[in-house]
This record gives C-alpha cells, structure tokens and sequence, in this order.
C-alpha cells in the first residue's frame, strides 16, 4: 500500500528511510536477490516480483522484520526498514525504491568528512561497587522508615492527648502542617546539600555521585508537592529547587524533573501529562545530565519525552506522542511531530486564551494551600486517630489495660478489620464513582472556554481523579465486566459487541462524560482519552469519538479531532493524525503515523471464532474464567490487607514493650512482605514456570490465563527503581537477567519471557512488552537484550526482538516485533530504524564545572 497519509511529509518519491550498504549491483540483480532471500523466509520456491507481500503472499510484519533483518546481514544488499516496506510493498517497487536511493546517494558530491567518535563504552561497575550501593540504599531506607515510625507515634501520642473534638482538630493542625513543611522542605534542603547547583556532565551508576543523585530523586518522587501538579504551587516549588521558570507557566504532567537547575520554561508555556522532562537519562552504565530550554509560549503534548540537549523556540509546539531526541532544536514558531520529532502544518493548541492573571495564580495556589493544611490533613490525621480508638481492635490494644489480655484475638480482630476496609473500599468506592463525578459535571458544558484555577477547574480536576482510580479498571478490565464499568463512568459504548476483551485494564481520560467509542471496537491497555484541551491560561473539554470496528493497540493517547474512522487498526504507540482525510479501513502504525494494512491472514485465521453460536459458546466459557480470576484477585488483595493488618494490630501490641522501634520497622516490614508476597503469588499462578510463545485466539484458555497473571500488582515495583533490588526481584520473578543491571523504571510484562544480558542500562517510562493482541488474536514470543543494552526514556520494545550487544534504543521508540538489532547499532523512531549517525555525533560539547555530584 502507498503511503497515504498527509501526516508523513513525503518531499520526493524516492524518500526511503533506508540505509544502503555498498550498493554496486543493478537493478534486476538488486530484484533477484531481494526475492530471493524472501523466498527463503516465507519458505516458498519462488517470489513474484509484483506479488505484493501482505495480500498476495499473506506475509506479516513480523515476517517481513525477519526479511529486514536478513538482508542487514548481507553487506552487498541495501537494508531498508519496516516503513519501506509499507511504503512499497512489492519485490519490484522496493528495489526501485532502494536503487534509486542508493543512486541519488552515490552522485551526491563527497562531503567533509565528519569527526567520528568512537561508541561510548559502558561503564562496567564492579561487583564491590555495587554491593555497597545497593547496601547504602538499604540503610537509607531503614533510616527514613526508623525516623518515620517515631515521628508517626510520637505524634499520634500528642494528637491523643488532646481533650474533645476541637483540641483534637487543633493538634491535627499543628502536627499536619509542620509534617507537611517538613517533607516539602528537607528535599530542598538536601539537593542544595548534596549536590548544590545541577550541571550538565555525566557519572557511573552505582558510585558515590550516583548515590547522591539517587538520594535526591527519591526525596523529590516521595514529595506531597507531587499532588498539587497542575497548580501555580508546584510552578513555585520547581523554581525553589533551581528551576528557572517564568510567569504563566501551567505543568500538567507528574513526572518530576531531577535536574531541575537544567529546566528553563518560558512564560506562558503548557506542558501535558504524560511528558518527561527529566533533565538526565542513564546511557551505557553512566547517568549523564543535560539542558531541557523551553521558550516563551511553548505548546507539549501529551505522552512524549524531551531528552537531554533539547530545546524548543518561543512559540513552539511539540504535538503527542512524539520526542526531542538529544541535540535537537525546534526554531521559534515551528510545529512539530513525531518521535524524532519532524516539522509539521498541524495546529496542537486548540483552545482560545481566558483571562488568568498573576492575581488568580495566587488566589488559586493560596486557597489549594490552605485548603489542604486546614481540611484535608486535619480530617485525615484527626479522622485515623478517632478511627483507632473507636474500633475495638485497636482501642483496646492502645489501652495499657487491657494490651496484654488480648493477644490471642489477633487474627479474628485482624480479620474482621480488614473485612471492613476491603469491602468498605470496594462499596462506598463504586458509590462515589457512580455519584461524585456526574454532580460535578453539571457544572461543566462541553466545548466552553474555561479560564485555569478557578472553580470549574477545581470541579474538572476532582472528577477526573475520582474517575481515574486505577483498581476497578484493573478490576473490571480485560472481562465482559470492564463494558459495564465504563458505562456506569458514563462512556458512551454505542451497541456494544460483548468480545470479553473489549478494554484491558489500563485506561484514562479527562472526563468519561465525553468518550464515544464506536460498536464492535477493541481497545488494549495504555489507552489515554485526550478529551480536554489546554493552554497556559484556559481549557475545554470536548467529545472525543473512536469510530466503530476499531482495534486500538498498546500506550495510545487519542486526542480531541483525531481523523480516523470506521475499521482501522491503531497499532501500538502510534500517534493520532489531527489533520488530512478520515483514515477508513486501514492500518496506521508510527510516529508521525502511515498506512499499513488493516489486517493479515496470520491475524485473520481466528475469526471464526468471533461470530454466530462459536462466539456464543466461548464468550460464555470466557466470562466464567474471568469472573474466577476476579473472585481470586480480590482474595489476594483482601489477604494482603489482612496481613498488613495483622502486622499493624502486632505492632500496635507492643509498642507499650518495645516502643517506637516497633512501629518504625513496621514501614520496612510491610514493603518486604508484599514483595515476597506478590512474587510467591505469580510463581504460583504460574506453577513456576516459564511462559511459552503463543500464537492463539483471545478464546482459548491460555490467553485467559495470561489475562490472570497480567493481573497480577506490580506498584512495589516502583520503590526499587535505581537500585540493585530491582534487578533481584525481576530474577525472582522470573526474567532471565544478569549481573548490575541498571532499572531506573523499565516494565516487563512476560517476565519470563524476558532475557537481558549483564550490565544493561534501562530508563524510565521504558517496557519490554512480550505480547501483541491484534484483533482476535493472541501473540507472544521471547525477547532478548544482549550484554550493555541501552533503552531510552519512554522506549518499547515488542515481542520476538533481538538487540546485540552495546546496542541502544533511542528515547521514546518503538521496537517493532521480529527485530534484529545488530551489536553497537543505534535504533531510534517509531518504528526504529537504524540511526547510524546519532551513534557518530554523540552528546554535544559538555562544560567540565560540574558539581561534584555530577563529576565524581
């Protein structure tokens, strides 16, 4: 299929993204070995020069990377990518194609040649080195946890010895507050400390500038700053932290940048959730910092990443879904798209400027303050206190009356407490899904200009956290369950057509009240619905409509006016066209997005199985797994409550004995319980074993089993980002993974599925995704990373890839099934393709006055 799109800028015919490779041969040479080796992959006698792979020869994309990857072995054929193959998808038109981009580049005048640097090495840490890091992490931890419980006890001691409500609430007061100043405080205090002021430079993992660095990260995510994102004070306490940011500013996304001296934001600049902009990335066993610079009135979307050395001009845009990959620069006006990101026509800010002065910043940023230190943390401190002591359970174990006499009630107490807190949850949460959100909504009309902070931004803000509770989608979802769920949020799912897959379990938006998702679509998990539209002054939320028989792959953001229509394939990670035709019929993967075929045979040879009385018949069976698989999750959550309870009336217990040290271990207890817990649970629903590749309908038993693993918590993972922890439980939990890997936030899915060699370096946001769902099928197979690897921020990697070793993943890429990334290559784009030359240049020229932290 030509491509089509008007979202890839095509300048002349022969634009291939190809990387030729001592093209000598002439064309009908060229044609007979490209057939040739084809033949040999799809394991036919002979292959028609006209044939066209996908409809003719019922070849897939997984084939055709295998076809890719074949001809990089051979140094005499030209190489080209997954996007040439779309782009001509015949024998003929590809070598013509190849050739004619071979010619143009061998009759182009010689240029200077350019200083190459050798490939950075990967910093190999020794085992010593990080032991010790891992050990210094670990007492950090049990220091933070010690200081914790004696605050947490010493303080419920003070709060209890206030007489009646009003002393209660008044010490609640005092005590949240100054607990509230210090957590803000103390992380700014120990990054002046530590590290004073961030420069660009780079240094080893695991040493003492890392442990440094480390410290500071972990302090700046444990911040509650992190929960008033969104609002003028979160603007206010970056520029504390040395970020130099000016008037007007609106940052919309929770992921906190940790350099934050090497962040510059012009005034009136909106930044999307979703957005990294970390200021560093871990490269080859080293972190190396650099310069995010945002001019004045700059427009970033939603779900991308700005790599270190990036800027963008004053008036700027940078659309969804799309990356800055390090070194470039958006020139001032531009727009553009894209992972890299490429110039473009389209328009990203959509909504009109409203009247949002400094005066209502401070107003809102004042009263969300007060709110909070007067509201929220007095209720809750006063509430937990006023809860202990009127559950019996827990009163009377605080009474030194009574502690001693009733320790051989602990279970039943701790059983018929966590009861309460369970079930309590799982109703008074539905109730106020289903209630809260529809009246605040009343006071919000559709396609309206709203200025920010103000009232009907606070209504907007607090129902679309209501909504976006994440447990009962990850209840509901990837069932027949998840259909009413969502209805009850108030999407509108048209007819629906019952597939017991319709949604997996990670799905969010602006607000349920504006979703359209058409009859017979299937939508897989990360689906993002950008349903509200923003600048740096005003929003506005508006329908967004998925058309009808549509399937939506993997970490997608939709965004109001997306052009796609009836039957299309939305593959993972593709970025949503907002200009040209509506795209009917068709397939578009990438970004900037192109056509590929809607479906292949191989996706095809199930779809029996999706009508009439087979559909009937398996749906049923299906329905029934799931509903066992939820009644079993929900005993695993309730036993984990209850084990934590336990721990909590145990320690409760003792602390007339022992004193604060039992509550401070009960923090470090809890963690260490619920990973032993969670592993010791997956081991099982997998008999210990390993998965096996797959190839099935989403109606046979070993999809649904998959379904119940990928259920499986994996929230604590997060606490063991950037330690030598993580590598360990990801080995306990089944990756085949060697020694010093460096995780600062990568997620696997098949864990044993996953291969990664010693001293691989992995960002965050990063996922090595050892599955595809593509309509009614079901797919998985292995995924290797050799020795050294590289992922970028924000990188995927799909099933059945192979990366060599001291191979690199650029940020934000897509690598698609079937890949064979070759030794020491450097991958980028969505899909990657080789990128030879961003291997060559390296990082630009670096100051060498770093900081201690950053130079040690």
């Amino acid at each position: 299929m030509v491509e089509q799109s008007s979202e890839v800028p095509i300048p002349r015919p022969d634009a291939a993204a190809v990387t030729p490779s001592g093209v000598g041969c002439d064309m009908v040479t060229t044609e007979r070995k490209l057939a040739e080796t084809l033949a040999e992959v799809t394991g036919s006698d002979h292959v028609p020069a006209e044939s066209h792979f996908f409809t003719d020869l019922g070849a897939n994309s997984l084939l055709m990377a295998q076809f890719c990857a074949r001809l990089r072995k051979n140094p005499d054929l030209p190489s080209p990518s997954m996007r040439d193959i779309y782009r001509h998808p015949t024998i003929r038109s590809l070598t013509a194609a190849l050739v004619q981009a071979a010619a143009v580049d061998t009759a182009a005048p010689p240029a200077e040649p350019e200083p190459v640097a050798p490939p950075a090495p990967v910093t190999r840490a020794g085992r010593v080195r990080h032991v010790l890091c891992g050990t210094a992490q670990l007492l950090v931890f049990l220091v933070y946890s010690l200081v914790w419980g004696f605050v947490t006890a010493r303080g419920y001691e003070w709060i209890s010895a206030g007489s009646g409500f009003v002393g209660i609430y008044v010490r609640s007061l005092l005590f949240g507050s100054i607990g509230f100043t210090v957590l803000c405080v103390f992380p700014v205090l120990a990054k002046w400390l530590l590290v004073g002021r961030w420069k660009p430079g780079e240094f080893p993992v695991w040493g003492a500038a890392y442990l440094r660095f480390w410290l500071v990260k972990v302090l700046l995510h444990a911040n509650p700053m992190v929960f008033f994102v969104g609002t003028p004070l979160y603007v206010l306490y970056l520029r504390v932290l040395g970020a130099r940011i000016g008037k007007g500013v609106t940052i919309l996304s929770r992921s906190v940048p940790v350099c934050t001296d090497l962040v510059t934001i012009g005034a009136g600049t909106v930044i999307r959730k979703d957005s990294f902009f970390l200021c560093y990335r871990a490269h080859a066993g080293r972190i190396q910092t650099g310069r995010v610079t945002l001019g004045r009135d700059v427009y970033v979307g939603e779900k991308t990443v700005l790599d270190i050395d990036t800027s963008l001009g004053d008036g700027a845009q940078l659309g969804h879904a799309s990356a800055l990959h390090s070194g470039q620069a958006v020139p001032d006006g531009e727009h553009w798209h894209g992972s890299p990101a490429e110039p473009t026509r389209v328009d990203y800010l959509r909504v009109a400027p409203a009247r949002c002065g400094t005066a209502r910043r401070v107003w809102f940023g004042a009263l969300t303050l007060l709110q909070t230190l007067l509201l929220y943390l007095p209720l809750t401190l006063g509430g937990v206190y006023m809860l202990f002591t009127e559950i019996p359970a827990i009163g009377k174990r605080l009474d030194p009356q009574t502690a001693v006499l009733t320790r051989p009630e602990l279970i039943p107490d701790a059983i018929a407490v966590s009861l309460a807190l369970f079930c309590g949850f799982l109703v008074l949460g539905l109730v106020a899904l289903y209630t809260l959100p529809r009246l605040l909504d009343l006071f919000l009309e559709p396609d309206r200009v709203y200025p920010l902070f103000g009232f009907h931004y606070s209504l907007h803000r607090a129902a679309s956290r209501i909504t976006n509770v994440r447990f009962f989608a990850w209840l509901f979802g990837d069932s027949s369950y998840i259909v009413h769920y969502l209805r009850g949020l108030g999407y509108d799912l048209s007819r629906v057509e019952q597939t017991g897959s319709n949604f997996g379990t990670e799905v969010q938006h602006e607000t349920p009240f504006l979703v359209t998702v058409g009859s017979g679509t299937m939508v897989a998990d990360g689906l993002s619905v950008v349903n509200a539209d923003y600048s740096s002054t005003s929003f506005r939320v508006s329908r967004v409509s998925i058309g009808p028989r549509n399937f939506l792959g993997n970490n997608i953001a939709y965004p109001v006016g997306g052009r796609t229509g009836e039957n299309c394939l939305l593959a993972t990670k593709v970025m949503i066209p907002l200009d040209g035709e509506v795209r009917e019929g068709v397939g578009l993967l990438g970004s900037p997005s192109f056509e590929i075929p809607r479906s292949v045979d191989r996706d095809a040879s199930f779809d029996y199985l999706r009508e009439g009385d087979e559909l009937r018949r398996h749906l049923t069976a299906k329905n029934r797994y799931n509903l066992r698989t939820m009644a079993l999750m929900l005993c695993v959550r309730w036993l984990h409550v209850f084990a934590l309870t336990l721990f909590g009336l145990v320690s409760v217990d003792l602390y007339g004995v022992v004193g604060h040290v039992v509550i401070a271990l009960y923090l470090a207890m809890t963690l260490a319980f619920t990973t032993g817990y969670y592993i010791f649970v997956e081991r099982c629903l997998t008999s210990f074993r390993g998965l096996t590749p797959q190839l099935c309908s989403i109606y046979h038993p070993v999809f649904w089993w998959h379904e119940r693993v990928w259920k499986m918590p994996t929230q604590y993972l997060n606490v063991f980002n950037g330690t030598p922890f993580k590598a360990l439980v990801w080995r306990l939990l089944g990756v085949r993974i060697g020694r010093r890997v460096f995780d600062d936030g990568c997620y696997i899915t098949e864990r044993t599925l996953a291969v990664l060699g010693d001293d691989c370096t992995l960002n965050a946001g990063s996922k090595i995704q050892c599955h595809s769902q593509e309509d009614g099928t079901f797919k998985s197979d292995h995924s290797t990373l050799g020795a050294r690897c590289t992922l970028g921020v924000g990188a995927h990697v799909h099933y059945g890839v192979t990366m060599g070793d001291d191979a690199v993943l650029a940020a934000d890429s897509f690598l698609m099934k079937g890949e064979e990334v070759p030794p020491n290559a450097h991958w980028g784009g969505n899909p990657a393709v080789d990128r030879p030359e961003a291997g060559r240049a390296g990082r630009p020229p670096r100051t060498t006055d770093a900081p201690a932290a950053a130079t040690s």
